[in-house]
């Protein structure tokens, strides 16, 4: 089993012909609600990239929602795909979180966050799912929750001997020992940059996470865009060259990347193969628009 930790967000989503100035009103194209969030979207493409069907329960969510509108919408959309919710918590007078989320016609996104719900995720919530974690092979988390219940998530999946892969994104200062405690660091090059204490400007992805593993990650598998993934492993350092497709929305291609890597990781591939299953649904992503709407299913990568 796989268990994600983390945010479960509804995401407002409007097309714009490009980026507007400070100051600027544009006038937008379509509108779109689309269940988002780093660890929901995460959870859905580990379904999904599992061949995870309604009722197979292989993959858990544990985050919290509001009771709202879009906390209903949120969880019916998980179950939909056959995650398993006894340990999403909905909070009563408390709104779900939100991800108010610019496309323009290049396909690239901005991003504002309103965590609502998903900033009250506490360490008695993880101590709560002690028992659906201790049935997990591997457990995914993010930092779209607070950082002490992401560090207390870690610990307890640790001590009990899971397979522990963080996407530190969004980017953010991690406490000290933690990285000692991943087995996979899967950030970005601007969160790699931030953990190793550098510029992003003109930074080398294999001097990235050669810093990494100094730190203490044995496992750092950085994502470049349209420029593949550098994996700096137990076993060596390669370069993955990416897909090339035409781009309509980069939305959620990291947490489809993610998914799809811990998928096969789950199923027993090696990593070289998870990464590859990784990269072929982020491909398979960006080619449609919308965070959970984009994430591909087994068969269609194949």
């Amino acid at each position: 089993m796989i268990v994600v930790i983390g945010s479960i967000n509804m995401d407002l989503v409007l097309r714009v012909p490009r980026m507007p100035l400070p100051g600027e009103t544009l006038t937008g194209g379509a509108f779109r609600t689309i269940p988002g969030g780093k660890g929901a979207n995460q959870a859905v493409a580990c379904a999904r990239l599992s061949g995870n069907v309604a009722g197979a329960q292989q993959v858990a969510m544990v985050g919290c929602v509001g009771d709202d509108a879009f906390g209903a919408t949120l969880r019916a959309a998980l179950v939909g795909d056959g995650i398993i919710d006894s340990h999403i918590t909905t909070l009563p007078g408390v709104a779900s979180g939100i991800a108010s989320i610019l496309v323009d016609d290049n396909g690239q996104n901005s991003i504002v966050i309103a965590g609502g719900a998903n900033d009250l995720l506490s360490p008695t919530h993880i101590d709560a799912a002690q028992g659906l974690i201790e049935q997990a092979d591997i457990v995914v988390l993010q930092l779209e929750t607070p950082m002490a219940t992401v560090v207390h998530a870690i610990k307890l999946a640790r001590s009990l001997g899971k397979t522990v892969v963080l996407n530190p994104a969004p980017a953010a200062s991690l406490p000290d020992g933690v990285l000692e405690l991943v087995d996979y660091l899967i950030p970005n090059e601007i969160e790699a940059a931030m953990l190793a204490g550098v510029s992003p400007d003109g930074a080398d992805a294999k001097a990235l996470a050669a810093a990494l593993q100094k730190l203490g990650s044995d496992n750092v598998i950085i994502t470049l865009g349209s420029k593949g993934v550098h994996a700096a492993l137990y076993g060596g350092d390669y370069t993955f060259p990416a897909e090339v497709v035409q781009a309509v929305d980069t939305t959620a291609a990291g947490d489809t990347f993610i998914g799809g890597f811990v998928a096969g990781l789950a199923s027993g591939m090696d990593e070289a193969e998870a990464i590859g299953q990784g990269q072929r649904a982020a491909a398979w992503s960006v080619t449609k628009p919308g965070a959970q709407t984009s994430i591909p299913h087994l068969h269609e990568l194949f």
